[in-house]
């Protein structure tokens, strides 16, 4: 659960409000989309759940879909995971900077720069060995829940509601124009959601994986869904819907509304010290699907090697190379999330294949957690995934273009990897 709550609540949760109700200026329709999120990784995580039970080894859902559907499939996932997740690295340390030069507005400049010195660091960090990358992750995660929780309840104990929640800003669209605003949000939501699967990257260091992975899956999932909404209704209760509209740091307009300018300073620090474990979670995530990989033979072997630390540091490299990439490239927070939400969803689309293939391939091979609802539980988040790709493609063709040809570039190199291997 720590794992699960230190990566995922970061950068998403202070960013994609704000865009969110610009999208969607309406209450009502700007809290559901936060339900649907929370709701479909709730769901989610009961197929995930019964593979990681089932197939206890680190590297994510790479290793499912490898086991499940055949090496290139495999590839296909560990490439986007890998992908994303060092694009997740990046969109964190963006996030970071851009907090610093809030407090020191001499670097507003400097913030790329920054940026990729803040996500240089932490890869240094974890190259000394996984007891310093661990110290760090359970410090900075127990700072991170205690500080969205204290906003958000300070928030309804402190401020006022909000007299007008629509009065002033932009208006709600309607027809196809909605059909892109709901895509967009819900890409928003998705990306801030995603890593509730956290715990399965680590499978194979769980003691009695077959009951701690599904525990941890759940109970992230619901601490997660918990403060996100929390957020979101204090956010909703104090300021208006054009207050929110907009707001590069919603959750910083909320603390100084329920605090006063001290509030948004203190809150402030506070983000930049929780960013940290999202960036620390993600160099394990990224340098653990890249070490399972190579372990499979669908890397570089060099990859698979450890130093004297435990510390995948080839792979380590490897993937703050290209987080750096990205924050050189990439640049804007919303260019780096709606690419990387088609990237998470078309992985879980593969992983909820996969519990529907080794259900009718291996039916008698050990379960110690099942899907509950299986087939129609696993059905119904196929079909959610699928929908949301269609809608994807149909309402934001520009950077689902950018997710798919990364995606069909894995092949070449699936291929080139085959034949060096062989």
């Amino acid at each position: 659960m720590a794992v699960a709550v230190g990566n995922t609540i970061g950068a998403g949760i202070l960013r994609a409000p704000g865009e969110i109700a610009g999208q969607l200026p309406h209450g009502g329709l700007f809290a559901a989309v936060w339900v649907i999120g929370g709701l479909y990784a709730l769901l989610g995580a009961a197929q995930i759940a019964e593979l990681g039970a089932m197939i206890p080894r680190s590297g994510g859902q790479y290793v499912f879909s490898r086991y499940a559907l055949g090496e290139y499939a495999g590839f296909l996932v560990g490439w986007s995971d890998w992908i994303s997740t060092c694009g997740t690295t990046a969109a964190v340390s963006i996030v970071a900077a851009e907090f610093v030069a809030v407090l020191v507005p001499r670097l507003v400049e400097w913030r790329p720069a920054l940026a990729i010195a803040i996500a240089v660091a932490f890869a240094l960090i974890q190259w000394r060995g996984v007891r310093w990358g661990s110290v760090v992750q359970n410090a900075t995660s127990a700072i991170k829940a205690v500080a969205f929780i204290a906003v958000a309840a300070g928030a309804f104990l402190l401020g006022s509601q909000a007299s007008d929640t629509t009065a002033g800003g932009p208006s709600l669209p309607t027809g196809l124009a909605l059909l892109t605003a709901l895509v967009l949000s819900l890409q928003a939501v998705i990306y801030t959601y995603d890593g509730w699967a956290g715990a399965v990257y680590f499978s194979e260091e769980v003691d009695d994986p077959g009951r701690n992975v599904p525990r941890a899956l759940f109970g992230g999932v619901v601490s997660i869904a918990a403060i996100y909404l929390l957020l979101n209704l204090s956010l909703l209760y104090v300021l208006p819907i054009p207050a929110i509209a907009g707001q590069p740091f919603a959750a910083g307009a909320l603390a100084e509304a329920a605090f006063g300018r001290s509030g948004s300073t203190i809150f402030t620090i506070v983000v930049i010290l929780s960013m940290l474990s999202a960036i620390n979670a993600c160099h394990l995530m990224a340098s653990r699907v890249l070490f399972a990989m190579s372990r499979d033979g669908l890397f570089s072997k060099e990859a698979a090697s450890v130093n004297a630390g435990g510390t995948p540091a080839v792979a380590l490299f490897l993937s703050a190379a290209v987080a750096v990439l990205f924050i050189a490239f990439g640049r804007t927070f919303t260019t780096v999330i709606t690419v990387l939400a088609f990237f998470f969803v078309a992985n879980y689309t593969l992983s909820f294949v996969s519990v529907f293939v080794l259900r009718r391939r291996e039916p008698g091979k050990a379960r110690p957690y099942k899907a509950w609802g299986y087939p129609w539980s696993t059905g119904f988040a196929l079909a959610a995934s699928l929908a949301f790709l269609l809608g994807a493609v149909a309402g934001d063709p520009r950077h689902s273009a950018w997710a798919l040809l990364l995606l069909a570039a894995s092949y070449p190199v699936f291929r080139v990897i085959k034949a060096r291997s062989k």
